[in-house]
């Protein structure tokens, strides 16, 4: 997401923009990451998207208890760590933070499966429950623009 940051945002020049990142990089899609070095990708997200006088809201990882396509990963508390450094990282920053993971973990640090078929991606149901979380933030960065 950052290398695409600057065409996929930036270029586009919106008032704000919603950056909820990093399950790909717990996922080690493209290979283990340790998780400062994805805080700090989204570091770096924000800070382009700030000298570009974009607002910025941060959003929480969604739960994930396991990854169907790489079993060996472990996420719950790997995605619990990222969202404390994201959340820090909004508070000292005065960014706001929409945290998604409370309104949708269940018993195992888990996506319900009535929200996300494969425990990781939303569907509409768990879309539904994000909208108005993530809305409230957007009304808020204009409120104070």
């Amino acid at each position: 997401m950052l290398l695409r940051f600057r065409s996929d945002v930036i270029a586009l020049k919106p008032a704000v923009v919603v950056i909820l990142a990093g399950i790909n990089d717990i996922a080690e899609n493209t290979g283990p990451i340790a998780l400062p070095m994805v805080a700090g990708n989204i570091a770096s997200m924000i800070d382009l998207a700030k000298a570009h006088n974009i607002k910025v809201i941060l959003c929480s990882i969604l739960p994930a208890a396991s990854f169907n396509w790489n079993k060996k990963i472990e996420p719950a508390m790997k995605v619990m760590a990222l969202n404390d450094l994201l959340m820090n990282y909004a508070d000292a920053n005065a960014i706001p933070y929409v945290d998604y993971f409370s309104a949708l973990v269940d018993d195992n640090n888990g996506l319900p499966l009535q929200y996300a078929e494969d425990g990781v991606h939303p569907n509409r149901a768990g879309y539904k429950i994000m909208e108005p979380i993530v809305q409230r933030a957007i009304n808020l960065a204009f409120i104070l623009k």
